[in-house]
């Protein structure tokens, strides 16, 4: 580090007659020490300046000492050089790091001694001084050593530990060098070498670092013992009813040559080899297994293994479940395209038609709800996504499948609940029209209020006014057909348990049965809020059902501003963006002149609204 001091002097200067009688009249003698440049841990150079020559100085140089006012008694270099020059440089060396040194300049003439201006100056800390601790309680993958600081270079240390590598004098900051952190100071500390792999030798060396970078100690050496291999489980892949794939990856023997791999797998956590197991040779690498006998519909746990002389390592417990044996049917027909529109289906395309399906609790029990729009409508069962069949008709509609009927099954238009018993080979196919019924209802338990089906969406919706009581969903005034939900959790359940209401108001219904024994549904309030209302942002304007639009509306004074829709007085739900196309969480919609609104939310088929100021 290359630092300069740099001092004012002040010089009396003493003014004297110059002339042709006169030529040999000189000034007194005068000194000064002018500067301190290039302070290192152990050196100075001190730069002294001859201000007045006078008769002439016999000796000049530079003292100094740890304490003020330094004199030629206590230590001091002469000056080597130019004497004809005023200024002189004198390189103090052998000083001790991190002291404070207080300098002069001095000059002997045959007057005396004469010195310049006191400076003082700080030499500059060096790197700590430390030692290395031995290594103790060694194992295959850990050890402890550590260190003590025996000189901490006159600079606070902020930072100790030791590093450790495979190579020679390790360092912070090389590649492939470890390090620990261990506190501040200058005690003794203790590390904990981890991660280590197993018969390797590993250096060692303690460090510590403070402003002057970082210090080490001597290096030491050790031997990991062998280690338990470390592996690896795959993820699981092609699972089937009754199969999976696993395997495992070795990716360090430990130090000592892995005999055997493979997998263990048991419908408990954690398996080992005493579970099932399956063998997948020896060494590291990867590899693959494949697991048959499994149960359907099953929960199970896969760990790869792999073991050397130390014993047996395993990987992480990975779980999976086997498929259920459930059956899917598909309805294919000439009723398709025209009763969904938009959808990917097609006429008479088994695997682009709607399904109908089993449960793991009926395996045998196939349903599902499909709509059927044309006058009449002749369709199919397939028993696979294709015509390999078999394929089930029925002659005269009588309920009973057929895989050799020449005709198709015959309906009128409707939105069908289909049933089919596969070991009867039976069906039925019952048209239903649903809606809402219960004591938070306008009709109570007497009958359902009505929701319409949007074939865009596939799903039944309207509006209704609810008190707080509880509601269900029936379809044709009969409750053979009825669905609740035990933990009101927007799943529906055959006969489930009744639906609570808390808060009295206008909601929308959406009620989705296009997923085979997968049934849902929402009832949500909805209200506008934002800074063009009258709440602000922080209150929703409570929007109700107009049956005669099928909208949730609302008429309301608005400033000029911005406001959103949202559901149920909460942000988990709120629709802005594009008026004619909103989207969940979309920009709020702006209002540019202030006055009296009526607002329409348009919640069927593409989600859009109507503004007008009235």
């Amino acid at each position: 580090m290359y630092n300069v001091l740099a001092v004012l002097f002040a010089v009396a200067v003493f003014t004297v007659s110059c002339t042709k009688e006169n030529s040999d009249v000189r000034f007194d003698p005068k000194l000064s020490t002018s500067q301190v440049l290039s302070v290192t841990s152990d050196s100075a150079t001190v730069v002294g300046f001859v201000v007045a020559q006078g008769s002439g100085f016999s000796e000049r140089g530079v003292c100094y000492n740890t304490e003020a006012n330094p004199t030629v008694e206590n230590n001091k270099v002469i000056y080597v050089g130019d004497d004809a020059k005023a200024t002189f440089n004198v390189v103090l060396s052998g000083l001790h790091f991190a002291t404070t040194y207080y300098v002069k300049a001095y000059a002997v003439n045959s007057a005396g001694i004469l010195y310049g201006e006191e400076y003082t100056f700080t030499t500059l800390p060096i790197v700590p001084a430390l030692t290395t601790t031995a290594i103790t309680a060694i194992t295959g993958n850990s050890a402890v050593s550590g260190g003590s600081v025996t000189n901490n270079g006159g600079s606070a240390v902020t930072v100790k530990g030791v590093c450790y590598s495979e190579s020679h004098n390790p360092a912070l900051g090389d590649t492939l060098t470890f390090f620990t952190s261990d506190g501040d100071g200058d005690s003794t500390f203790v590390s904990t070498l981890a991660s280590l792999k197993g018969n390797t030798i590993y250096y060692v060396r303690a460090y510590a670092t403070n402003s002057a970078g970082n210090g080490y100690g001597p290096e030491v050496t050790f031997t990991t013992l062998a280690d338990l291999p470390t592996v690896t489980t795959a993820a699981i892949t092609e699972i089937t009813k009754v199969s999976a794939v696993s395997g495992g990856e070795v990716t360090s023997d430990g130090g000592s040559s892995v005999s055997a791999r493979g997998i263990v797998w048991s419908t408990n956590a954690d398996p080992t080899l005493l579970d099932n197991n399956i063998a997948a040779g020896s060494g590291t690498g990867s590899y693959v297994s494949s697991i048959t006998g499994l149960t359907t519909f099953t929960t199970y746990h896969v760990r790869a293994y792999a073991t050397n002389s130390v014993g047996t390592a395993y990987g992480s417990d990975v779980q999976f479940s086997t498929l259920a044996d459930i059956l899917t049917w598909y309805i294919p027909g000439d009723y398709v395209e025209a009763s969904y529109p938009g959808s990917t289906f097609a006429n008479w395309d088994p695997a682009n038609s709607p399904q109908v399906k089993s449960t793991v609790a009926g395996p045998d029990n196939l349903e599902g709800y499909v709509y059927m729009a044309n006058t009449e409508n002749n369709w199919k069962f397939a028993s696979q996504p294709n015509w390999d069949g078999p394929n089930y008709g029925d002659d005269n509609n009588s309920g009973v499948l057929d895989p050799n009927a020449a005709n198709n099954i015959t309906s009128t238009a409707g939105y069908y609940k289909l049933n089919v018993d596969f070991t009867a080979l039976t069906y039925t196919a019952v048209a239903t029209v649903w809606g809402v019924i219960g004591d938070a209802t306008p009709l109570g338990w007497d009958d359902e209020t009505l929701l319409a089906y949007d074939p865009i969406t596939m799903t039944w919706r309207g509006g209704l006014h609810l008190t707080a009581a509880s509601y269900k969903f029936r379809a044709n005034h009969n409750w053979d057909y009825n669905y609740g939900s035990d933990a009101g959790d927007g799943n529906l359940q055959a006969g489930g348990a009744n639906i609570s209401i808390t808060t009295e108001d206008d909601y929308y219904f959406i009620l989705d049965l296009s997923n085979p024994n997968e049934y849902t549904y929402s009832a949500n309030m909805w209200g506008v809020i934002g800074d063009a209302t009258p709440g602000g942002w922080d209150s929703d304007q409570n929007m109700s059902w107009d049956e005669v639009d099928k909208a949730m509306a609302v008429t309301v004074d608005l400033t000029v501003g911005t406001f959103k829709f949202r559901a149920n007085d909460d942000w988990a739900i709120n629709l802005g963006g594009d008026i004619n196309d909103l989207t969940e969480g979309g920009d709020n919609i702006a209002i540019d002149a202030a006055g009296n609104y009526t607002i329409k939310l348009y919640l069927d088929g593409t989600k859009h609204c109507v503004i007008v100021q009235n």
